[in-house]
């Protein structure tokens, strides 16, 4: 097992790294063997998230920033604030909230490293396999892809967990173990601890084989987006599509063409009878229909010869749920009602809190969103859009209509618990550090 080759081989020469550090044995075995051969990188740091749903949690944290401090490497801890869609899993809602902000925490350039090793891939294709997933679902994890400004990189992905586990006990680490790993409960540990077994029992091998499985769907899904690319440019209106070119391509390319449409805007796509419906009667209707199909938030309109898609918000015209613009005197008064609701916006005393106290201005102004604002999400990050922000997060339609936005003059501070500006950000240096608590009603 050696991931600082793998790693090399994904990236180049000199990367800076950055790693996606739980504290679990995959996470503890990779930073230490990249720790051992750090001079092969041009940085290392770590990066924790604590998601707050375990009790021991804030312990976790703790533990992670002793490791990092013993093996002399730069870490940082993110709180996560889990925001559940309806339907959604427990373990869904924390994924998306950790890749969200270890997206906006890279500077451009870095690499994110995370510890997924070859059991996980097999995990991942079979749990999107018995959900009817497509191809882009069966590519499972790639080695490497974009995400925020940087690139994330797998170099554990060709590594069975029985390789990692053999590392651990010849180097004797440490690491945490989380509980809820062996709750069969959730799908992935019932998959792990109860199905694959038999599985391995009955077909030595297998493991590699549904891994090979999962780089010919990743092949298969490039060569479909690279078609849908072609068609797209060939249909592209603006920032819509034109219903004629979409009408010309057969049924099976018009809905990879759609999907690849509704990705690049950042939206999940739809479920498969919402897509059929898009690319059949919705573009069959006759001209002056104007018919539209919506999912979510999302709706998907045909203009006469034009198709459009636009996210909408079914509060908006909701007013007791209106922020109220207003002066906050933090400094006075630690909580601030918002609206006619009831929702609020506390600082919290919090020793590992986003905020230091020392930076943010004594009065701040609480505003709702208004269109083109931007913060600096991260010290590493680059300025970002909060439309972009919001189109990568899990808020759902209604919390990012009542979404609090606080400023000092025109600048954007923070954007409800989600967003910290880097001005206003703690580091290890900070003394009186709080964290921002938004509360619904």
């Amino acid at each position: 097992m050696n991931p600082v080759e793998s790693l090399l081989k994904l990236t180049g020469r000199n990367p800076r790294i950055v790693v996606a550090f739980s504290g679990g044995i995959d996470s503890t075995v990779l930073v230490h063997a990249l720790a051992k051969q750090r001079r092969l990188l041009g940085a290392l740091r770590l990066v924790h998230i604590d998601h707050g749903l375990q009790p021991a949690s804030a312990e976790w944290a703790r533990r992670c920033v002793r490791q990092a401090r013993a093996w002399k490497l730069p870490i940082s801890v993110l709180r996560a604030r889990i925001a559940r869609a309806r339907g959604e899993s427990p373990e869904a809602a924390a994924r998306e909230a950790r890749y969200a902000l270890l997206a906006n925490d890279l500077s451009p350039g870095e690499v994110l490293v995370t510890a997924q090793h070859r059991d996980d891939q097999v995990e991942t294709l079979l749990l999107q396999l018995f959900r009817g997933a497509g191809v882009a679902g069966l590519a499972s994890m790639p080695p490497i892809a974009a995400i925020g400004v940087g690139r994330i990189a797998r170099p554990l992905l060709d590594t069975a967990r029985t390789e990692v586990e053999a590392y651990a006990g010849k180097h004797r680490l440490r690491w945490i173990d989380d509980p809820t790993n062996a709750q069969r409960r959730f799908s992935r540990n019932f998959l792990r601890h109860e199905v694959l077994p038999r599985v391995r029992d009955h077909w030595p091998g297998v493991d590699a084989a549904i891994a090979r499985s999962a780089v010919h769907m990743a092949e298969a899904n490039a060569l479909l987006r690279q078609a849908a690319s072609r068609d797209l440019a060939a249909a592209a209106d603006g920032g819509g599509l034109r219903v004629a070119r979409l009408r010309a391509l057969d049924a099976a390319a018009r809905r990879n063409a759609l999907r690849e449409f509704i990705a690049r805007a950042g939206i999940e796509s739809p479920p498969a009878t919402k897509l059929r419906e898009i690319a059949g009667p919705l573009l069959t209707a006759r001209p002056d229909a104007n018919p539209q199909v919506r999912w979510s938030n999302v709706r998907i309109q045909r203009h006469a010869g034009r198709l459009v898609l636009e996210v909408i918000s079914e509060v908006s015209g909701d007013s007791d749920a209106q922020i109220i613009p207003k002066s906050w005197r933090w400094t006075k008064e630690r909580e601030h009602v918002l609206n006619a609701r009831g929702d609020s916006l506390a600082l919290v005393d919090d020793e590992n809190g986003a905020l230091d106290l020392a930076l943010l201005p004594a009065t701040l102004e609480v505003r709702g969103r208004a269109g083109g604002e931007a913060l600096r999400p991260g010290p590493r990050a680059r300025s970002q859009s909060l439309k972009k922000l919001l189109q990568a997060a899990t808020l759902t339609l209604d919390e990012r209509a009542r979404l609090p936005l606080l400023f000092s003059g025109k600048r954007l501070l923070a954007a409800g618990d989600r967003w910290t500006d880097a001005s206003v950000a703690a580091n290890v240096k900070s003394r009186r550090r709080a964290r921002l608590d938004w509360k619904k009603k």
